[in-house]
């Protein structure tokens, strides 16, 4: 797991935000945001300094940018 602002959290994963690299994002039974890659790896992020609605506002430019989202 990784620990992160949420601006380094889109920073980090800005040339991978399409559905050709994440196969699927869901938040894990602890509140983190995960993300599965299409290469089989898994990150968890522990974003620390965001609200509820800052999550759901990542969450919804992933599903804006295509990749499924759970849950």
């Amino acid at each position: 797991m990784k620990k992160c602002s949420l601006n380094d959290f889109m920073e980090e994963l800005k040339p991978w935000l399409d559905n050709d690299h994440i196969k699927e994002a869901f938040i894990d039974n602890k509140g983190h945001l995960a993300l599965m890659f299409r290469d089989g790896m898994k990150n968890v992020y522990a974003i620390d300094d965001c609200n509820q609605a800052q999550v759901e506002g990542v969450i919804k430019e992933l599903k804006d940018k295509g990749i499924p989202v759970a849950g």
